[in-house]
């Protein structure tokens, strides 16, 4: 009952961040319920197919269908009957909130499914990242877990990593999950106000990169 309840949560919190993504893009109310569906349903459907789980979860109950239309026309008449136009980081907020109902339940449902701790942790990370790459792509945005400084996919990890850990501790499930769900909020919350970040890749190249046409062209002599 718990992980039904918490997947409700996140479908709605996720679908909220999508209408607000709509939004920023000035879409119409089509748009809007697309870019919630696609957000909210996104990971948990690529999750339900790598576990050959059938039928999908959003197809097997109309709840998740109605939430994330109630969540989403929701969204734009709160937004429409205030006077100011909400700031990015409301988006950015449900969307962490998002992410750490939907990592650690779909963490929940893979060792449901016998998957490994290791393979929970991928999963619950899918589960709770894919959503949203899918709403970038869609709005023609860099997907936030790839932003330098974003710490998505890293709070994802740590948090089904903590909940797995719990559980291997003798921890309670339930507050196994709420730990593990708190872990993803706050780190993900550290990047959002602190600029948290992990160290960026970068590689030295010389003045002329391979196939910069300077270098590359014939010489008058």
């Amino acid at each position: 009952m718990l992980l039904y309840v918490l997947d409700l949560i996140g479908v709605a919190v996720f679908a909220v961040s999508g209408a607000l993504a709509a939004g920023r893009k000035r879409l119409d109310l089509i748009g809007v319920l697309a870019l919630a569906l696609v957000t909210a349903i996104g990971g948990g459907t690529i999750r339900d197919v790598l576990l050959d789980r059938h039928p999908i979860f959003w197809l097997a109950d109309p709840r998740y269908i109605v939430v994330i239309t109630v969540s989403g026309l929701g969204t734009v008449w709160l937004v429409r009957h205030q006077r100011t136009r909400p700031h990015e980081t409301a988006m950015l907020v449900a969307d962490a909130l998002g992410l750490a109902l939907f990592s650690v339940s779909g963490a929940q449902i893979a060792e449901r499914a016998g998957i490994s701790a290791a393979g929970g942790i991928v999963l619950g990370t899918v589960t709770g990242a894919a959503g949203g790459a899918i709403r970038d792509v869609l709005s023609a945005e860099i997907p936030v877990v790839l932003r330098r400084g974003s710490l998505y996919a890293t709070a994802a990890i740590a948090g089904t990593g903590v909940y797995f850990a719990l559980e291997a501790l003798g921890v309670a499930r339930g507050a196994a999950t709420l730990v593990g769900m708190g872990v993803v909020a706050s780190v993900r919350f550290a990047a959002i106000w602190w600029g948290l970040q992990l160290p960026e890749f970068r590689l030295h190249t010389d003045e002329h990169p391979i196939g910069d046409a300077s270098r590359d062209a014939p010489s008058d002599a």
